[in-house]
């Protein structure tokens, strides 16, 4: 039986790999033009509808070599937002643009309609045309020609940082509304005083974990699992994984190793702090001096608000606690606090824009509107990231009317509305 932690694994690599999708298109192809074959043999069509055999032949060689080329120009763009990507948005990004479906289903169009092709060229001789099959695959060109400037339009506009910037917040705004709230703040050893360590059997970046896989497997052997380390944590090989409290009868190492996820990097699957990390890496490398682009940090800081404020309206005081169903705590993993948020999505563009006025301002806004938007819990920490961006401001703005100035929320960095209608309060 595949383990989850195998199963996890297998569904990121489909999700992320550009080749089985468009293979699959092939195989669906040849298995069409197969079938278009056994129609035309069995049913008669319309005159307009017959080819003479060379007439058949040059329009599937044109048909072939016209998806051929289709395919060089779809792989030549994807090298190219490779690499525009990396340069000036974040490396991590690359994850999400991998699992387009559209992308992955321009591929398998065009794949399918060569093998389609192809295969149907392979039976027009001077006795036998295909003609249904001719017929279907010229139809096929113009859908297809429609399918591609779909992907450059899709792709012409997702490669700005701030299209980016909101396919990343929203993809961690699902996973935290996803997350189940804190449960309580110590979590009671489930029978026993004994204590084994899990240890870590390769190298990797934990991923995921199978919570309600690991809450039985703790319940079954009357036993807390308690994670030494976060999802999102890089561990190495034999470093401690998993504690094991309080059992007379320990499940096994492997069980427990099969139910975490380890990879090469992190992913936003159960890790929303990943998808602030990719938002702040577009932020910050468009306040580098090579690029010094402010306007970008201040229209990314848009979505990080509003991912902010979705983070920020869920108790996260303690780690995750998850019981069984007589209220016993079979499973503690520890989890990322408010604090630990807020300076994430704070202080790398607060240090980096400290001499742009608007990224100032834009912070003061945020952080604002946090203070009025957040649990009543959470607005300590904030208070204390807005009295560090006026520390901030006070050290690299020396004139005392710029440091004013670059201290006055606005939504919009610079030039917003002075007067703004008092915002209600959201409890």
């Amino acid at each position: 039986m595949i383990s989850w932690r195998a199963r996890f694994r297998i569904r990121q690599y489909l999700k992320g790999s550009l080749w089985v999708v468009p293979l699959l298109g092939a195989v669906g192809g040849a298995v069409l033009a197969q079938l278009a074959l056994f129609v035309d043999g069995n049913i008669s069509l319309p005159e307009a509808w017959r080819y003479s055999p060379a007439t058949a032949s040059g329009v599937l060689t044109a048909i072939a070599a016209a998806m051929v080329g289709l395919l060089g120009f779809v792989v030549t763009i994807s090298v190219l937002v490779v690499q525009s990507a990396t340069g000036t948005l974040s490396p991590r990004f690359m994850r999400l643009w991998y699992r387009d479906r559209l992308q992955k289903a321009t591929l398998a169009a065009f794949t399918g309609i060569l093998t389609f092709s192809f295969a149907l060229l392979r039976r027009v001789d001077e006795h036998a045309v295909p003609d249904l099959g001719v017929t279907v695959a010229g139809f096929a060109v113009p859908s297809c020609l429609v399918l591609l400037l779909l992907y450059l339009d899709r792709f012409t506009h997702r490669l700005r940082p701030v299209a980016v910037a909101a396919i990343v917040a929203r993809a961690g705004r699902r996973v935290a509304v996803a997350r189940p709230p804190t449960g309580r703040s110590t979590a009671d050893p489930a029978g026993g005083s004994g204590t084994r360590v899990v240890r870590a059997d390769r190298d990797g970046a934990i991923q995921a974990i199978n919570e309600r896989g690991l809450a039985a497997l703790a319940r079954h052997h009357q036993c807390l699992l308690v994670l030494t380390h976060a999802i999102g944590d890089f561990v190495t090989e034999g470093s401690p994984l998993v504690q094991v409290v309080g059992t007379a009868g320990p499940p096994d190492d492997g069980r427990i190793r099969d139910m975490i996820a380890l990879g090469v990097e992190r992913t936003i699957e159960q890790d929303p702090a990943f998808s602030l990390r990719i938002l702040v890496d577009i932020a910050i490398r468009a306040l580098s001096p090579a690029i010094n682009d402010p306007t970008t940090a201040v229209q990314v800081l848009d979505h990080i608000q509003a991912l902010l404020h979705v983070i920020g309206g869920r108790p996260l005081d303690t780690d995750t606690l998850v019981e069984d169903g007589d209220g016993a705590v079979r499973l503690q993993v520890p989890t990322q606090r408010w604090a630990d948020y807020l300076e994430l999505a704070i202080t790398e563009i607060r240090a980096y824009g400290a001499t742009s006025a608007q990224v100032t301002r834009r912070l003061a806004d945020l952080l604002t509107a946090l203070h009025e938007r957040v649990l009543p819990q959470h607005r300590a920490a904030v208070q204390m990231e807005v009295a560090k961006l006026a520390a901030t401001v006070h050290r690299a703005v020396a004139d005392p009317d710029d440091r004013t100035f670059s201290q006055r929320p606005d939504r919009q960095g610079i030039g917003g509305p002075r007067n703004r209608p008092a915002r209600p309060s959201a409890r």
